[in-house]
C-alpha cells in the first residue's frame, strides 16, 4: 500500500518559508488568489499583464506568493503550458491476402492497379507455382496517402465471443515488390470474461511508409478484419500568444535605428515589425537589460514585408529563447524614409505553482528591489506527485483578482548601502594608535636631557 506523500512533501518545505527573508511590504502590488479546490494544497496561477509590469527583476524573483499571515510560500516559476491533444486518426484502405498452399514456400506476387496520386484502386494476387490458395494469409495495407510519418497501425476485428490472440510480421514497401522488415513479431489480444473486455490492437511503425503488409505468425484461424486506421501526431496546438506593441521612443536617421522600451519583464520569443502601408525593408534586432550594458543581437537579418491587405505579410521570427530584455532596437539595413515602425513583442505567459501552507486567503505580489523569493525545490516535488496520482495530474488553478497596491513605487527602490561600521572603527582604531605612537615618539624627543648627561 503506497503511503501519501503530499502531507510529507509539505513538511519538508516548511522551513523555506521560516528562513525566507521576503516580506510583504516588500513589493509594490498585490493580486488576491481565487482558489477552484480548496483542498487541493497545490496550485498554478498563469501570470497575466499587470504582473509583468510590476516585476522588476529579469528572473522574475521578485514574485512572490504570501498566506494570510504574510509568511512566503514555497514557489517555482514553469514555462508557458502546452494543451495535450489527443492523436489523429486517418481511415487506410487494406486488401485480404490469399493463403499459400503447402507451408507459404511459393512465392506471392501482387498485381496493383494504382490511380494517377499512385494509391492503390485493386489488388490481384497470385501464386507463382503450381500450389491452389484457400484462405486469407495476412492484409496488405494501402498507407501511400499519407504525406507524414505513420505513428502506429490501429486494427479493428468482427465482434467474437471467442478469445482471440494473433502474432504478426509487418513489412514496409515503396513499390510492393521489394519488402523491408518492420515489426518482427506483433501481438494482438481481444479477450473478454465477466463482462470485461481487453483489445491490444495497435502495432507501432513510427516512419512514412507507402505499402504495408501483416504476415500472420500463428496458426489460423485468423481474426476478421473489419477496419484499419492510421494513428498520426497530433495536430499542433493553438498557441496562446500575446502581443506588446512599442512605438519607438528615439529614432537615428544616420543609422537607419529605432530605440524602444518593453514596458514589463515579458518572456519575448516572437518578434514582428509593423509599418504603415506596403513595406519591404530587411531589419535586424538588438536588446539589452540596461541603458549601460552593450547590445546584443536577437533576431535578423530578415526582410519584413507587408502587401496589401489581409494575410500577405512576413511571419514573427523566433528566437532562441525567451528574452526579458528592458531595451530593445531595430536596424534596418537601407533608409525607411519616412515609415515609422512599431516592434511588436510576442510572449506566452507563464504559470507559477506553489503549495499552500498556513490559512488562506492567499496572494501573488510582485515588484521589489528589495528581495527576491528563496528557491523551491517544485520540481521534484511535482514529479514525485505526479508518480504517485497519475501523469494526467496538474495542480489545481488559481486565479488573479484585482491588484491591490502595497509599498508602491518605493519597493522599486534600491535600498542604500549599509555603512560598515566594523571597518570603520577599524580604522578608527588603527589611525588613533598610530597618533599615539606619533605622540609618544615627540614627547620623548622634546623631553630636556638629564644633568651630567653627554
Amino acid at each position: 500500500m503506497k503511503r501519501p506523500i503530499f502531507p510529507a512533501m509539505l513538511l519538508a518545505l516548511l522551513p523555506l518559508a521560516g528562513f525566507a527573508a521576503s516580506q510583504r511590504d516588500d513589493y509594490a502590488q498585490q493580486w488576491p488568489l481565487t482558489l477552484q479546490d480548496p483542498a487541493a494544497g497545490a496550485y498554478r496561477v498563469q501570470l497575466d499583464d499587470a504582473v509583468y509590469r510590476s516585476a522588476h527583476l529579469a528572473s522574475l524573483g521578485d514574485v512572490e506568493v504570501f498566506n494570510a499571515a504574510g509568511d512566503p510560500l514555497p514557489v517555482a516559476l514553469f514555462a508557458a503550458e502546452h494543451a495535450e491533444t489527443t492523436p489523429r486518426r486517418q481511415p487506410l484502405p487494406w486488401f485480404p491476402l490469399p493463403a499459400v498452399a503447402g507451408g507459404g514456400a511459393d512465392d506471392l506476387e501482387l498485381i496493383a492497379e494504382r490511380d494517377t496520386d499512385g494509391s492503390v484502386r485493386r489488388i490481384r494476387t497470385r501464386i507463382a507455382s503450381s500450389a491452389t490458395a484457400s484462405a486469407e494469409a495476412g492484409w496488405l495495407i494501402d498507407a501511400s496517402a499519407l504525406r507524414e510519418p505513420l505513428r502506429a497501425l490501429s486494427l479493428q476485428w468482427a465482434a467474437d465471443a471467442q478469445p482471440r490472440q494473433a502474432r504478426y510480421r509487418v513489412e514496409a514497401s515503396d513499390d510492393l515488390r521489394d519488402w523491408e522488415l518492420l515489426v518482427p513479431e506483433a501481438t494482438l489480444v481481444d479477450l473478454a470474461n465477466q463482462g470485461k473486455r481487453l483489445q491490444q490492437l495497435r502495432i507501432g511503425i513510427d516512419r512514412q511508409v507507402r505499402y504495408l503488409r501483416l504476415l500472420p505468425l500463428s496458426p489460423p484461424p485468423l481474426p476478421t478484419l473489419t477496419g484499419v486506421e492510421a494513428e498520426l501526431a497530433p495536430a499542433p496546438a493553438a498557441a496562446d500568444w500575446h502581443w506588446q506593441q512599442l512605438d519607438a521612443l528615439h529614432a537615428d536617421p544616420a543609422q537607419h535605428s529605432f530605440d524602444f522600451a518593453a514596458p514589463g519583464r515579458y518572456p519575448v520569443a516572437q518578434l514582428d515589425i509593423a509599418l504603415p502601408g506596403n513595406s519591404a525593408i530587411e531589419w535586424r534586432v538588438q536588446s539589452r537589460d540596461s541603458a549601460e550594458a552593450p547590445w546584443q543581437d536577437r533576431a535578423g537579418p530578415w526582410v519584413a514585408y507587408q502587401v496589401g491587405a489581409g494575410a500577405s505579410r512576413s511571419p514573427p521570427q523566433a528566437l532562441a529563447r525567451p528574452v526579458r530584455d528592458r531595451y530593445w532596437r531595430l536596424l534596418a539595413t537601407q533608409d525607411p524614409g519616412r515609415q515609422r515602425p512599431a516592434l511588436r513583442l510576442g510572449y506566452q505567459p507563464e504559470t507559477l505553482i506553489f503549495l499552500a501552507q498556513g490559512g488562506p486567503p492567499y496572494a501573488l505580489a510582485a515588484g521589489s528591489a528589495r528581495t527576491q523569493r528563496a528557491a523551491a525545490p517544485l520540481a521534484a516535488t511535482l514529479q514525485a506527485l505526479r508518480a504517485q496520482r497519475g501523469p494526467q495530474w496538474t495542480p489545481a488553478t488559481a486565479t488573479l483578482g484585482a491588484a491591490v497596491p502595497l509599498a508602491g513605487a518605493a519597493a522599486l527602490q534600491a535600498p542604500a548601502t549599509p555603512r560598515d561600521w566594523k571597518t570603520w572603527l577599524l580604522w578608527a582604531l588603527l589611525v588613533g594608535g598610530a597618533l599615539l605612537v606619533v605622540g609618544f615618539a615627540f614627547s620623548l624627543l622634546r623631553k630636556p636631557a638629564a644633568p651630567g648627561a653627554g
